[in-house]
Formats: structure tokens, C-alpha cells, sequence
């Protein structure tokens, strides 16, 4: 139970605006490394990213729909349309919110790896370290590259959401429909080129998790604090001898 207080401990400090020195520290002590860390974050992007698809894809669906009722359910049809906007606003975020946790953990592990680099006494074995560090930065180089193409092809999307929601609002009338059976052609293709970008951020997350979670840990013995401040970093449930603690991180 050592194990579970400290990391308690250490939720409480990071909550309270601690540093993330603190939580890696913590989850370490109970055996949770920082790639293990950042292949949960990388699925958790990649889950965000599926959530965000489906929700676009459904907001798409109730423009269509709008379009084809009739004018005395255009303010019931306005109302379901603004809730799908809103959703759709509030899974970009969270796309965001994921990638950038994604980018925390890596900055950190590869900073660490860089460091522990010269602590090696043997040449080759410090050559191996440098080169699996050097092609798991390209990896994820690729990745975040993709998770950031897929993020910016959500704005185009919100932006005319935006604002036929708001032509909606404002003009309760055959004219707003109109206006939104105009722009449907456009909503659809930027809407496809969303979800396609979407597919191909989650399936090289996929490949990225499956490489990390195949490739030994550079220095699983030595994994040093760090001073950086920031969120805390989501875990996975904890096994410390024969109890299963389950514990998640906001």
C-alpha cells in the first residue's frame, strides 16, 4: 500500500499545480514508465480522433436532414442542430486536448533518453540506445505530424457549421434553408476530407502504439525525475503484488 500512498500523494500535488516531476516519480515507483505513458496518451488521441470523426459525420447528417423538412420545424430542427454544432465544437477540443498531452509525455521521455545516453559505459551498447532513440523520434515524428493535419482540418468544417447554425438562428425561413442547401455540397467535401484525415491519424497511432509496445524500454532501470511543469498524465490500472488498483488520471 506504500505504493498506492505515494502516488496518491502525488495526484494531490500535480492537482494542486505541482510539478510533473512529482507524477512520474510516483508512477514509477509502482512500475509505470514514461513510454507506457505515452503509448496510453497516443491511444487516447486516437480514440478522441474516432469519437470526433463519428460526431462530425452525424453533425453532417442533420444538415442533410435540414434541408428536406419543412419550414414549421425549422426552429425544432434548429435547436437539434445546434446541440450536434456544440458536440462537434466540444470533441475538437478534446482532439486537441489529447494531442497536446501526447507531445508532453514524448518531449519528456525523449529529453530523459537523450540524457541517460551518457550514463552508458559501454559503446555499443550506447550506439543501440542512440539509434532506437533516433527511430522512435521519427516514428512519432510522423505521427504527430499526421494528429496535427488531422486537428486542422476540423476548423474548416466548425467554421461552416458556424455559420449556417447561425443563418439558421437568425432567419427561421425558407431563405436559411436555402442557404443551407447551397452550402451542403461544400459541408460533405470538407466533411470527407475530415474523416479521411481522421483515418489516417488513427490508423498511424495503431502502427506507432504496436511498434512502442513491441520495442524494449532504452534504460528501464534508470528513469530520472524531471522538472517541467504541467497536467497530469493519464494511467493505466496499477498491479502492486496481488491487488488490482485501478487508478485514472483527469
Amino acid at each position: 500500500m506504500r505504493g498506492l500512498a505515494v502516488l496518491v500523494v502525488a495526484m494531490l500535488a500535480t492537482g494542486l499545480g505541482g510539478c510533473r516531476a512529482a507524477m512520474y516519480s510516483a508512477l514509477e515507483s509502482v512500475g509505470i514508465q514514461k513510454r507506457e505513458l505515452l503509448v496510453k496518451r497516443v491511444a487516447s488521441a486516437r480514440d478522441a480522433q474516432e469519437s470526433a470523426k463519428e460526431q462530425f459525420a452525424s453533425a453532417l447528417d442533420r444538415f442533410r436532414a435540414v434541408v428536406e423538412v419543412d419550414e414549421t420545424d425549422l426552429e425544432r430542427m434548429y435547436d437539434k442542430l445546434d446541440h450536434e454544432y456544440r458536440q462537434s465544437q466540444a470533441q475538437a477540443e478534446r482532439v486537441r486536448e489529447r494531442i497536446d498531452s501526447v507531445e508532453q509525455v514524448a518531449e519528456d521521455l525523449f529529453s530523459e533518453w537523450e540524457g541517460e545516453l551518457d550514463e552508458y559505459s559501454n559503446p555499443a551498447l550506447r550506439a543501440d540506445s542512440k539509434r532506437l532513440l533516433e527511430q522512435t523520434q521519427r516514428r512519432y515524428g510522423a505521427l504527430i505530424r499526421t494528429m496535427r493535419q488531422a486537428e486542422r482540418s476540423m476548423e474548416p468544417v466548425l467554421s461552416v457549421f458556424q455559420d449556417q447554425v447561425l443563418v439558421l438562428k437568425h432567419n427561421l425561413n425558407a431563405q436559411a434553408v436555402g442557404s443551407l442547401r447551397r452550402e451542403l455540397s461544400s459541408i460533405e467535401e470538407q466533411t470527407a476530407v475530415l474523416v479521411k484525415q481522421m483515418e489516417r491519424s488513427i490508423a498511424e497511432a495503431n502502427e506507432f502504439i504496436e511498434t512502442l509496445k513491441h520495442r524494449p524500454s532504452p534504460r528501464d532501470d534508470t528513469m530520472s525525475g524531471l522538472s517541467a511543469c504541467g497536467p497530469r498524465p493519464d494511467g493505466e490500472p496499477v498491479h502492486m503484488g496481488a491487488t488490482r488498483i485501478p487508478v485514472q488520471f483527469a
